[in-house]
């Protein structure tokens, strides 16, 4: 790792101590999917480490992102006949996107059949979750094409799913209590069943209108409209809730913000670079700016886990941050009025090239070194299961959700549960 560490003292300390506390109410997952899941863990060799589970479950949306990129890089498919990707891209997209979504489904019931518990599995389960944040959304992008919904709107879908996913992390940072969105849940359903869909129908089928509206605009309300309604005032309430009853970590209000500047800058500094650059860079490389902001976020999203759980303090500044500073104020510059040649499109399409280039080594080797880091700590192997590891000796009932939305044990387990191999 080039001699660099990313945890200290302090962070090591806290994850010693660190327990897991988390809420489930979904009706979807406490009902149907951890019933499923708790029957399909059983198939699974105990050998299997859970982080492998977790990860290959990630490289399946990885695989999607890059096959329908191969067909469809500038989401202009839509717009061509016939439409150049063919059926069974959709119809293996869907089918390793459920995949993933049970691989994440089983992972925290495999550390605990394994005994392997601890905190580098949330720290990997959720650090990959936020990389997944922005591949996803791109599935849809493509069924719905840029004819339809212009890249900028995408853009900021694609923030909105950002903070969804954010905020969550924020209230687990002020309250200690992660509460689970129901929205997790129906997105992977949702998203599975559309691009099953579009595989068996075609994807012209999206282009029928309901009611007189398109279906790109009804997802689009769908996902702001969510975000207003059932996650972001139940994160408010949450987060008033235990400093009234003085549950929570009560943080002071400029702790308590904290996590929100590096977010904020992100959003601010890659806005600003989208309505202002000189050459139209959302329309030139959309798919590319898109994963130059979800790497990112994803950085940004990480340090926030690793300062929650390790009970820290979160950053108020990310470094990488200043890299798309720099990146940014080059692209925006109004050069003729400053009496110099205009920004070319392939100078501003090499910068975004660079800087996606470097963010993504940049964050990659943040990943590896701090699962290194708490491997080293630990005595622990991220991918393998230790011979010595304990059995565990519950039951297999003892693998379900309660139906208060709770687990059974004390520190409420759940499918996302920490485990660390």
């Amino acid at each position: 790792m080039i001699g660099i560490k990313y945890l200290n003292d302090a962070h090591l300390k806290g994850f010693e101590k660190y327990k897991y506390n988390c809420v489930d109410t979904s009706i979807l997952s406490v009902y149907v999917m951890h019933p499923f899941w708790n029957k399909v863990v059983l198939y699974c060799p105990r050998w299997i480490a859970p982080n492998l589970l977790t990860f290959s479950g990630f490289l399946l949306t990885v695989v999607n992102f890059f096959l329908i990129a191969y067909y469809d890089y500038d989401f202009r498919a839509a717009t061509k006949t016939p439409i150049p990707i063919p059926d069974w891209v959709w119809i293996l997209a869907a089918i390793n996107l459920f995949v993933a979504y049970t691989l994440d489904g089983i992972d925290g019931k495999q550390a605990r059949r394994t005994g392997t518990s601890g905190p580098l599995g949330e720290l990997f389960d959720h650090g990959l979750d936020s990389y997944s944040a922005v591949l996803i959304p791109i599935y849809m992008f493509t069924i719905f094409g840029a004819a339809d919904l212009p890249p900028v709107r995408m853009y900021f879908i694609t923030l909105n799913v950002f903070l969804n996913f954010y905020l969550p992390h924020v209230e687990k940072y002020l309250t200690g209590v992660m509460f689970l969105p129901w929205g997790y849940d129906f997105v992977m359903w949702g998203v599975s069943i559309t691009l099953a869909i579009t595989g068996i129908l075609g994807a012209e089928f999206w282009q029928i209108p309901i009611f007189g509206v398109k279906p790109c605009h009804i997802f689009e309300m769908t996902l702001y409209v969510s975000a207003v309604i059932t996650s972001h005032p139940i994160i408010i309430h949450n987060v008033y809730k235990s400093y009234r009853d003085k549950t929570g970590k009560m943080r002071s209000f400029s702790e308590a913000i904290r996590p929100l500047v590096p977010l904020s800058s992100l959003f601010i500094m890659c806005t600003v670079w989208v309505l202002c650059s000189r050459n139209g860079i959302i329309d030139m490389e959309p798919r590319l700016y898109f994963v130059m902001c979800g790497t990112l976020f994803s950085n940004i999203c990480c340090r926030l886990i690793v300062a929650q759980m390790s009970d820290t303090r979160a950053d108020l500044w990310n470094g990488l941050l200043n890299l798309l500073c720099v990146v940014a104020f080059f692209c925006i510059l109004p050069y003729p009025l400053l009496g110099m040649p205009e920004l070319s499109i392939q100078v501003e399409r090499y910068l975004l090239y660079g800087l996606t280039f470097c963010v993504t080594i940049a964050h990659i080797h943040y990943g590896a070194g701090v699962v290194r880091e708490m491997c080293h700590h630990f005595r622990i192997r991220c991918f393998k299961v230790r011979s010595d590891a304990s059995k565990l000796t519950a039951s297999t009932n003892n693998l379900d959700v309660n139906r208060n939305g709770s687990y059974p044990n004390k520190h409420h387990l759940n499918h996302r549960q920490i485990k660390s191999k």
